[in-house]
């Protein structure tokens, strides 16, 4: 393979479309729809994990978090890393490891190795985002064309969240827990073997070292910083707990100045000077940090509380999938014909406004209200993400896109983090004071309040009218945790949509510092 240039960069070819371009999006997007299945199939999977793996309830968390902690750490140092070696390389490297570790993940044997493996798994799945939209923009050296393909590629992401519940649902219903995970590797065996052909192979021909340094603190600082909050939400501060802050912080600082002294920096620090990518970047924090505890903990209500079956339970999810995908595709037409900061702010207002709907959740809430409400939450989000992303695309220099789109994932993958960690420490500490029936065994009420799948467990062990009772309360007492999440879930939202309003003012699609707006239109989700 001859390397390209980079991405973003003239040269003489890029008047002629690239042959086969459309079939290697085609390849491109399955990396994406698995890396979507896998950050929201767990969450079905954990009452049958939560049974054979017994995890604590912090053990739980790790499971379902250190995923994201790990890939919002390494993001930007494997973007990086791929203008170096070869994006297509490093795509196809991190597939085969992709499958391996899902593989680890399907027979782990404890919770340790379980964490362990998804951790893992956040390092693979760290190589895959990035270097797919790098060669999205390689290919396609027309902006409407290449506009069309980083929209399709947002809507697949999307449509990965849609596809994890309704696909786990219907394993879960006929094979074990692992499944979920096994079905990654025949997607990624045919990316593998089909991407090795019609990828082609594109690199910066003069990217400057790769800065270790640089790596170790953006890890350390990212994951130090998160199980800090993580550990204080749970049991308080304590003096590890503290210790772990300071370096977390301290290790981000210096990579921030680090950065600023770099020839080539893993991050240019100089793209949030831009008003709009600093804008667009914290709305979809607050964003994600606000929505992803409370998505996290929905599947077990769906099962565990309204005791729905897996496969039912993924169709109840679906609708908010579909308001994301419809409402991406049209963000861009929407965008220009009102303005950035309308559609933003107002799809984060929209979304902050149903989960605020949220915390009046119960066990009997029906089937219309929840779709009807997860189907309000898909529009907002989509309206909002897809204008964020075409935003960060556009605000920096074409030189600056693979730098801005690592940014815009880390964004997403930390605030996912964060959310799952902050929100779901405030559910887990509410459900553990639930009160104890009257005659429950010592060992049955610790099980029960180390989790809400080890009060299922333990209930099947006690007489009717004790398991019963037993079950009743730690279900009233997860969803009293549910609907304060939810609350302040909508809080966070109703920020990130003032964040936005202010933030974003003036804010036009296809604005570039360094070209002006009619020379074409990029970012995810804006269509010709």
């Amino acid at each position: 393979m001859t390397e390209s240039a980079p991405v973003g960069a003239g040269s003489a070819h890029e008047d002629h479309p690239r042959p086969g371009r459309w079939l290697a999006l085609t390849v491109l997007v399955l990396a994406v729809l698995l890396v979507g299945v896998d950050a929201t199939v767990l969450g079905l999977a954990t009452p049958y994990l939560s049974e054979d793996l017994q995890p604590s309830g912090t053990q739980l968390l790790w499971i379902g978090d250190i995923y994201s902690f790990v890939i919002a750490g390494l993001l930007v140092s494997m973007g990086s890393l791929g203008d170096r070696i070869g994006r297509k390389r490093l795509l196809l490297i991190g597939s085969v490891a992709f499958g391996a570790m899902s593989a680890l993940c399907a027979y782990a044997t404890s919770p340790e190795m379980m964490i362990a493996a998804r951790a893992l798994l956040g390092v693979a799945g760290a190589t895959l985002m990035p270097a797919t939209l790098a060669l999205i923009r390689n290919l396609f050296h027309d902006p409407r064309e290449r506009s069309l393909a980083v929209g399709i590629w947002g809507a697949m992401a999307s449509a990965g969240t849609a596809v994890g519940p309704v696909l786990g649902g219907f394993l879960l219903g006929h094979f074990w827990w692992g499944s979920v995970f096994l079905i990654n590797l025949p997607v990624m065996a045919l990316l593998v073997v089909v991407g090795a052909r019609v990828i082609p192979e594109s690199r910066n021909p003069e990217p400057g070292p790769w800065d270790l340094p640089s790596v170790a603190l953006s890890l350390v600082g990212i994951v130090a910083v998160v199980y800090a909050i993580k550990e204080a939400a749970v049991v308080g501060f304590r003096w590890d707990i503290a210790v772990a802050a300071v370096v977390g912080v301290a290790a981000l600082v210096v990579f921030v100045r680090r950065q600023y002294r770099l020839d080539s920096p893993l991050l240019n620090m100089k793209l949030f000077h831009h008003r709009g990518f600093s804008g667009a970047v914290l709305a979809d924090l607050l964003t994600i940090l606000g929505l992803s505890g409370l998505v996290f903990f929905l599947s077990q209500f769906l099962q565990m509380v309204q005791l729905r079956p897996p496969l039912n339970a993924g169709l109840v999810e679906l609708p908010a999938a579909v308001g994301a995908v419809g409402a991406g595709l049209a963000a861009g037409y929407v965008a220009r014909r009102l303005s950035v900061r309308v559609v933003v702010a107002g799809g984060l207002a929209v979304v902050g406004l149903a989960l605020a709907g949220c915390t009046a959740l119960h066990a009997d809430t029906s089937t219309l209200a929840l779709t009807v409400i997860l189907f309000v939450v898909g529009v907002g989000a989509g309206f909002a993400f897809t204008v964020t992303a075409d935003v960060i695309l556009s605000s920096v220099p074409k030189e600056e896109a693979g730098a801005a789109s690592a940014v815009s994932e880390t964004a997403y993958e930390l605030g996912a983090a964060l959310g799952i960690a902050l929100l779901g420490s405030i559910v887990t500490g509410i459900y553990r004071g639930f009160p104890d029936p009257a005659g429950v065994p010592g060992a049955a009420s610790a099980a029960a309040h180390e989790s809400l799948g080890g009060a299922v467990e333990a209930a099947r062990t006690l007489p009717p009218a004790q398991s019963d009772a037993l079950l009743h309360s730690a279900q009233d007492a997860f969803v009293e945790g549910l609907d304060v999440a939810a609350g302040i879930g909508a809080a966070l939202l109703l920020t990130a949509s003032v964040v936005a309003w202010f933030l974003l003012r003036g804010q036009k699609l296809g604005d570039n510092p360094e070209e002006p707006a009619a020379g074409g239109q990029r970012g995810t989700g804006a269509t010709a």
